[in-house]
């Protein structure tokens, strides 16, 4: 704390409060410049929600920009514990009659000897077992477990070995193919020797089969119960064989999809819409690092509606409005699903065309949303418009990091030279004052005097 200085018959004076006046007025150039560094950040995380938020609705659109995404297909199966079909690519829109004969099968092999237990008895000293070409040569004695464990860690080994307890006892090596199908069936030669696996025979657990099913009475087989061209643009996955049931797939446009990819883009450009709204409403009320003066808001704003409203193409349909997707009175994208669906039945391939275009070799590039995407792009790509504003941004916080480093210096400068200047003239003040008090005491000293030699 500072102290009060008495000067005589001058009132008190409190340098500390002096200096502390004096220094606020000197650093509001400083306040000024570091109040300028705090709107430049909060203008960078600005921008950055600004990325984020047309990254959105960028996402949003991709999907849509594409014909694929837009005419998307869905399946469904008479009995879904037979049968799963799964839509891929290139799908078409159908109902396909299946019967599943009978699933494929791996090989299963086992040892025809077996051990009194899996880990302990030794079951091979030595010797080579050969799987499917593959040898797998032992090097020592070996356990029944120990011998499954170092045929799995064999290289292409073309099966999976374990050991099965049969009966209370009697443990058993089985061999079951990594493989469904015929294709995959293997052969065993036991060259083992030293223990009750040697020259032990193999026998067929359960044989290797193909799968057997039937598709609009077409005979089809195949050796993984995982089909992908049975049905066009479909996965089928066999799951149950009954040769007496006839199971019902169909493949057709999932709308439901479709539609709710556009509620996804038209809540995304909302939700960017409310982020400048508020940039502007916060501007207004006085809030300091907001967009609402960037032109580059301004820029992307009218960009996105120019894309929404503009006409693409000459098919059936040409504007998005015409298939429920525009703005309500108070600016806001909406959609009309209604619309959309009735669009969708009337002409598919036209909404697919608005949405997606036609290609290079059509009158058009790029529909609807593709044209979107591309102006979202211009914003958030790297070295985009948002990025080479975050720059620029990020070089003026870097110049007035130096300013601000600079005058901080020179503040303390100053503070120290007026700090000197007034413990100075506290001191001088002091000096005065002793000396004040001085003359006043020799001055009633000479007026007692005085009275005495006259005796007054």
């Amino acid at each position: 704390m500072s102290s009060a200085i008495t000067l005589s018959n001058f009132n008190s004076i409190d340098f500390g409060v002096i200096l502390n006046a004096v220094m606020t007025q000197a650093s509001q150039p400083l306040t000024t410049l570091q109040s300028r560094q705090s709107e430049l950040a909060s203008e960078n995380s600005q921008y950055n929600l600004l990325a984020t938020k047309l990254g959105s609705l960028e996402t949003a659109a991709t999907g849509l920009s594409r014909a694929s995404g837009v005419t998307t297909y869905a399946a469904s199966v008479s009995d879904t514990t037979a049968i799963a079909v799964t839509p891929t690519s290139g799908q078409v829109a159908g109902t396909y009659d299946v019967v599943v004969n009978n699933l494929a099968q791996a090989q299963v092999t086992a040892s025809i000897s077996t051990a009194q237990d899996a880990d302990t008895t030794a079951v091979a000293t030595g010797g080579t077992i050969t799987i499917g070409g593959v040898p797998v040569t032992l090097s020592g004695s070996v356990t029944l477990q120990g011998l499954a464990s170092q045929i799995n860690a064999t290289t292409s080994i073309p099966v999976t070995a374990s050991v099965v307890q049969s009966a209370p006892g009697e443990f058993r090596l089985v061999l079951t193919s990594a493989n469904t199908g015929l294709a995959n069936v293997f052969t065993v030669t036991n060259s083992l020797t030293g223990g009750s696996l040697s020259g032990d025979l193999f026998a067929d657990a359960q044989q290797a089969l193909d799968a057997s099913i039937t598709v609009n009475t077409l005979a089809i087989t195949s050796s993984s119960n995982t089909l992908t061209s049975a049905i066009p643009g479909a996965t089928l996955s066999l799951l149950h064989a009954d040769p007496a049931k006839t199971i019902t797939a169909s493949v057709s446009p999932d709308d439901a999809t479709l539609i709710t990819d556009v509620k996804s883009f038209v809540s995304a450009y909302n939700d960017l819409m409310a982020f400048i709204s508020n940039q502007t409403q916060a501007a207004a009320a006085g809030q300091t690092g907001t967009l609402a003066h960037e032109s580059l808001v301004r820029t992307a704003r009218n960009a996105l509606r120019t894309a929404i409203g503009t006409s693409y193409g000459s098919g059936t349909f040409t504007r998005l409005a015409e298939v429920g997707i525009g703005f309500n009175r108070t600016g806001q994208l909406t959609l009309t699903a209604a619309t959309l669906t009735n669009a969708l039945s009337q002409d598919r391939a036209g909404v697919v065309t608005l949405f997606a275009g036609t290609g290079t070799n059509g009158a058009f590039t790029n529909g609807a949303f593709g044209t979107l995407q591309g102006a979202m792009d211009a914003f958030t790509q790297t070295g985009g418009l948002i990025s080479e504003a975050q720059l620029q941004l990020n070089a003026q916080g870097t110049r007035l990091d130096t300013q601000i480093a600079d005058m901080q210096a020179r503040l303390v400068v100053q503070r120290a030279a007026l700090q000197a200047e007034y413990t100075a003239a506290d001191l001088a003040m002091t000096s005065l004052k002793a000396q004040s008090g001085s003359l006043a005491s020799m001055s009633s000293s000479q007026s007692s005097n005085s009275l005495s030699i006259y005796g007054t």
